[in-house]
């Protein structure tokens, strides 16, 4: 079963041009999904990812990417 990210193209501390790419490389078999994600509260202050279906956040995307690479199975 391959992994699946969940991120928001809509909060202001995901650059969604930026990300993509970066989760690409970390996981090219992933099922990523992009769209609202309902986690508009934290998503304003933080970065953010849904890693088959567990929250991920961090204060900026290089964190984020670091703390998914740990989620990934």
């Amino acid at each position: 079963m391959n992994n699946e990210i969940k991120i928001c193209d809509v909060c202001q501390a995901t650059n969604v041009k930026t990300l993509v790419p970066r989760l690409n490389q970390l996981d090219a078999k992933a099922e990523l999904h992009i769209g609202c994600q309902s986690y508009c509260g934290p998503g304003r202050k933080k970065a953010f990812a849904f890693v088959n279906n567990r929250p991920v956040t961090a204060p900026d995307e290089d964190q984020l990417i670091e703390k998914i690479k740990k989620k990934l199975k």
